[in-house]
């Protein structure tokens, strides 16, 4: 069966994936816009405001690299399950936290943040790794670099949205609190619809056709071939063993630290910057996004399709995303010498679209390198060491600003950019650590 003539309801799967996933951004993002409402209605100034942003990614690290080991040993619905109830529950009490705080935390606001957002970020963590999962098991091995890209829209698609939602919300309830009560119940209304209709395979769903059936068992079994018994043996530790795995998380280090940048600092900065205010910020919160949400879709085919042309996996994953982060670094520095509004979001604009571009890439990387059995573990390994950006550039930028000013903040970025960078061109995708080169030959046939 070489051609699949019935209907794919694995598209559907995939659009439901991409909805939870560009929920779930909404959510994170929503924080950053009622900034001007909390740091007035607590006192927090720059410094501890950035703390507070970064309090979620220390939980976010934790999740994610449990949430890929989970989706291994439970499959992705259940996580999937748990995941979206308990992040939908902490977006509800999140504006509850400095009463939180006060009444069970030894008066502290502060604590109160830290405890509420800590485990929102832990209960959102599991979300990219249980996509790339999702997509192991669904996609064929020819659509992934585009189903991935797919999900993954939900970053630029999801912070282009956050902007006009969290302050249209805002502006029709009257306040910040109502905001996230209201974005935490569409998330529970939303995983209803989700897990009735997700499973963890295509032949555990009883809407999938056998004839869609018989076409992905073909297409997997074709791709994985003689080398599933092998490495099906491959403990979890195998991940640092692989050195592509693991410079291709400092890669998608540098692309988290610009992303979580951008969507926690953004509003304040134009605020503190260029004196917008919060019916102006609903607008240019979303310019810098706009770009990101094409090259996001766009970088998906891209790899692809340079993997079809030149048959090698180095020049379509590897060479491809050093070429975007090097554009990336150069428009930052470009950045921290503008002093014009239409300048900075100009070259904003532009480096986050090329920021966006290989986005796809990290993930094809984990699924052109690991063993099935291990595509959570190791995807949510990889979440795990690169998501250690998205504490450290919310937390490094407010210590930055007060100290050197908002120039000081893309700097860092390049700096990160330009790290990524390097490490990129070092990855050597399909090599499995105690396994055979898959990246030429094999690629070459499955193309």
């Amino acid at each position: 069966m070489s051609n699949l003539s019935a209907p794919a309801y694995r598209h559907r799967i995939f659009l439901l994936i991409l909805a939870m996933a560009l929920l779930n951004y909404v959510d994170r993002g929503a924080m950053s816009y009622a900034a001007a409402g909390i740091t007035a209605e607590y006192g927090f100034d720059k410094s501890t405001w950035g703390s507070v942003l970064g309090y979620f990614g220390y939980g976010y690290i934790v999740g994610a690299l449990c949430g890929g080991l989970l989706a291994d040993r439970f499959g992705p619905r259940r996580v999937w399950l748990v995941a979206g109830a308990a992040w939908s529950v902490f977006e509800i009490l999140t504006p509850f936290a400095g009463h939180i705080g006060l009444a069970l935390l030894g008066g502290s606001t502060i604590a109160g943040f830290a405890t509420v957002r800590v485990l929102f970020g832990f209960a959102e963590g599991p979300t990219y790794s249980l996509i790339n999962k999702s997509v192991a098991n669904w996609a064929t091995p020819k659509e992934r670099g585009a189903v991935v890209s797919v999900g993954l829209l939900s970053t630029a698609l999801g912070a282009l949205l956050t902007a006009p939602v969290a302050v249209g919300l805002q502006q029709i309830t009257g306040g910040w609190r109502s905001m996230f009560v209201i974005l935490g119940v569409a998330s529970l209304l939303l995983l209803l619809v989700f897990t009735r209709r997700f499973t963890d395979r295509p032949d555990d769903n009883p809407r999938v056709s056998e004839a869609e059936k018989a076409f992905l068992r073909e297409q997997h079994a074709a791709h994985h071939g003689s080398n599933v018994t092998e490495d099906s043996r491959m403990p979890w530790w195998s991940f640092f063993q692989n050195r592509s795995l693991v410079l291709n998380a400092v890669g998608y280090f540098a692309f988290i630290y610009v992303t979580f940048l951008l969507v926690t600092w953004t509003p304040k900065y134009l605020q503190d910057q260029f004196h917008y205010n919060l019916s102006a910020l609903w607008y240019m919160g979303m310019i810098p996004w706009t770009g990101a949400c094409i090259t996001v879709l766009l970088g998906g085919r891209l790899t692809d399709w340079l993997l079809r042309r030149t048959g090698s996996l180095v020049v379509a994953r590897s060479w491809f995303a050093a070429a975007c982060l090097l554009i990336t670094t150069l428009c930052f520095i470009l950045v921290s010498k503008a002093h014009t509004i239409s300048g900075v979001i100009a070259l904003m604009t532009i480096a986050n679209a090329f920021n966006s571009l290989p986005n796809a890439v990290y993930w094809a990387v984990i699924l052109d390198s690991a063993p099935p059995n291990r595509t959570g573990t190791f995807s949510g390994m990889t979440h795990f060491i690169a998501n250690t950006a998205s504490f450290l550039a919310p937390t490094l930028t407010g210590y930055l600003t007060t100290q050197y000013g908002y120039s000081s903040m893309f700097v860092a970025a390049a700096v990160a950019t330009g790290i990524g960078m390097g490490a990129m061109l070092l990855v050597r995708p399909g090599i499995r650590s105690g396994s055979t080169l898959r990246g030429s030959a094999v690629t070459a046939a499955e193309t």
